[in-house]
């Protein structure tokens, strides 16, 4: 799996951006309202301001360093850019309506903290504009109004590191207003920063202590990107542990049915610190909305398993065709498809698995498609060495509901036999009982068909599993198959199976249960 966020070594140098024009736009459609922005900070930025649902936050207390960092381990947080106008775009391309609209959706799913990224090419460099600064405070405001509060990620698509006192100086004029405010939560000082970067290194040993001078109360923090992961995080310990972060922000975009293992593994990798997950999510240009959905429901019960009591995923909005700048970004198509709603604003699936898991809800029982009633792209079930023979969806026959699951004519190797798996929402651990069951019915049937589950350790290596009985050859009736199995010690994932191999004719499965106990 990629990460959807590596993108500051790409981008720093090509971007639609220059330094020596840090408010130019990366096409010849500028608008009225981006080049008003270009004007000195004697000439402030004229926006209008959404009329917000509920009445605006009062003005907050004097936070420490202590209440924040609680607030923040705590954090229901979402990524936010508006559906079409992100990146840097979003700054220029201001739509506090839009916005506005947006994080009403947010709060109604259960977000309480909303992550915005702050470009330092965009805001002005070495000093920001005023225009930027004030649309940052309308920004902070429309979010306290919807009753969120706000991180800032700073020095986003941007490598200046030998300018260590512009950045200083840029992060203190940007930051100054918020010093005292607990509506900002805290501050990443760089997104999915290299710490094998040795002048990214060398400017984050100045930047922190800098900005812990000027922001006493203010937690600060990196992030990893999805890719680098536990030793990603490992690094920026080791590499600022003469000034070390408050709190560690973990991009989480490995393989949910191993969610647990994963989290608890970069969880120690930066103790005793507090580690958040900043972002997480899966596309659904390459996988379905339904897989979408499964994946962030495993990531949300993982982290409530492993202790971590914030996670954010990624986004809350796909993105329109042509909506992200100019980037190494913009030409990787999927990721315009990892939001929580689609263009069009209609909620996908993955939406009530956040909302379960910001509230503290069971995940809906549908996310598991138990019954194959899901429309299409809405499942997380997926054909298994299809080759040898494609499960499909069927109205053909069906138990209860209108759909089922068939394989027809399949063929059976050493590696094994087709089927149609899944992996369960709950965390997977070794000792847990595993209890399956299936109804599969059949006609002219051969072979062996059975539900099946196999467990992996966090490496991916096949344990071991356990099979039910198997259906009768011939045509046969709806017949309950079963299943139970302990986890084998090192289990971090688990696979359930209906599978059928060298079948001749026809069989069916239906009404699925997974359980654990």
């Amino acid at each position: 799996m990629f990460s959807p966020r590596r993108r500051a070594a790409l981008l720093a140098s090509s971007l639609l951006l220059g330094a020596a024009l840090p408010c130019t736009p990366a096409t010849a459609a500028t608008s009225t309202a981006t080049k008003s922005v270009m004007k000195t900070s004697a000439t402030p930025v004229k926006t209008t301001a959404p009329k917000p649902a509920v009445k605006a936050a009062e003005t907050p207390a004097v936070p420490t360093l202590a209440s924040r960092l609680a607030a923040v381990t705590t954090a229901k947080s979402i990524n936010y850019y508006p559906v079409d106008g992100s990146w840097t775009w979003m700054w220029m391309h201001w739509d506090p309506n839009r916005i506005d609209a947006d994080l009403a959706k947010a709060a109604a799913l259960g977000a309480d903290n909303v992550r915005i990224i702050i470009f330092p090419t965009t805001f002005g460099w070495p000093k920001p504009y005023d225009g930027y600064q004030q649309r940052l405070a309308q920004f902070v405001n429309m979010a306290a109004a919807r009753g969120m509060t706000v991180k800032f990620t700073l020095f986003d698509w941007w490598n200046g590191y030998n300018e260590v006192q512009n950045s200083i100086d840029w992060a203190n004029t940007v930051l100054k207003r918020y010093r005292d405010d607990k509506r900002v939560l805290s501050v990443e000082l760089q997104n999915e920063f290299n710490a094998g970067n040795s002048a990214a290194v060398a400017w984050a040993r100045k930047m922190v202590p800098a900005m812990r001078s000027s922001f006493p109360t203010m937690p600060l923090t990196f992030s990893v990107d999805g890719t680098s992961g536990a030793p990603g995080m490992a690094k920026i310990k080791t590499a600022l542990a003469s000034t070390p972060i408050d709190y560690y922000d973990f991009h989480m975009y490995g393989n949910s049915e191993r969610a647990l293992s994963i989290i608890q593994n970069a969880r120690a990798t930066v103790a005793p610190y507090p580690m958040v997950i900043g972002e997480t999510g899966l596309n659904t240009l390459q996988n379905t909305e339904g897989e979408q959905a499964a994946y962030l429901g495993r990531v949300f019960e993982a982290a409530k398993a492993a202790g971590v009591r914030s996670v954010a995923p990624w986004t809350l909005n796909d993105f329109a065709t042509g909506s992200i700048p100019s980037s190494a970004v913009s030409r990787i198509p999927a990721q315009y498809n990892f939001g929580l709603h689609r263009v069009d604003g209609s909620a996908k699936p993955a939406a009530a698995a956040v909302k379960a898991g910001w509230t503290g809800a069971a995940m809906p029982a549908s996310l598991m498609d138990p019954s194959f009633e899901a429309g299409v792209n809405q499942t997380p079930w997926r054909a298994y060495m299809p080759e040898l023979g494609l499960a499909v969806k069927t109205q053909s026959m069906a138990r209860t509901g209108k759909w089922s699951v068939s394989l027809t004519n399949t063929g059976k190797t050493s590696a094994g036999s087709p089927s149609y798996r899944v992996s369960p929402i709950a965390p997977v651990k070794a000792g847990q009982k595993w209890h399956g069951e299936v109804w599969a019915r059949g006609n002219a049937t051969t072979g062996t068909t059975q539900i099946a589950l196999s467990w992996f350790d966090a490496g991916d290596k096949w344990l071991g599993g356990a099979s039910s009985n198997w259906l009768p050859n011939g045509t046969v009736g709806w017949t309950k198959l079963v299943v139970d199995g302990v986890a084998p010690a090192g289990s971090a994932s688990l696979q359930v199976h209906l599978k059928s191999g060298a079948n001749t004719g026809t069989v069916w499965f239906d009404d699925a249960v997974i359980s654990v106990s």
